[in-house]
């Protein structure tokens, strides 16, 4: 199973888009994200809108088409981020039920729920210390 970088690619767009603002251009391309990202701009296309839909992307048709950001760096954190692209849970149960008349079979949900719940909680108290501002400035500082 590989690991999900759709968080990754999200936050690196609206930062890149962020910063190219602040550079003084109005909106920024996907081809020009992709670039950056290294993928192609379908994928940057298909993120930017579901950026879009939760607040924190717009985007600009015809001449001078692109894509700027609907809130400034400093007022969107990685969970607002998280919580656009991945509305489901990290972890999930067994899709379908186990066996109920073993003991692990009808203990499991309960456990597994237990630990879940724990995790998820900690990764949206984690994320929502962090803003893209934040990302900004240790990506500034690492290059």
């Amino acid at each position: 199973m590989s690991a999900n970088s759709r968080l990754t690619i999200a936050a690196h767009a609206l930062t890149w888009i962020g910063l190219y603002q602040r550079r003084g251009n109005e909106v920024a391309t996907s081809e020009q994200i992709a670039t950056s990202v290294d993928t192609n701009p379908v994928v940057i296309r298909r993120l930017l809108a579901e950026l879009g839909k939760a607040g924190l992307a717009e985007s600009r048709r015809g001449a001078g088409a692109g894509w700027m950001l609907a809130r400034d760096l400093a007022e969107i954190t990685l969970l607002d981020v998280y919580r656009a692209i991945e509305p489901g849970p990290v972890f999930a149960l067994h899709r379908s039920t186990p066996d109920p008349g073993c003991v692990v079979g009808h203990g499991i949900g309960p456990a597994m729920s237990a630990v879940y719940d724990g995790v998820e909680d900690a990764l949206r108290r984690e994320l929502a210390k962090t803003t893209l501002e934040d990302v900004l400035r240790d990506v500034l500082k690492a290059a």
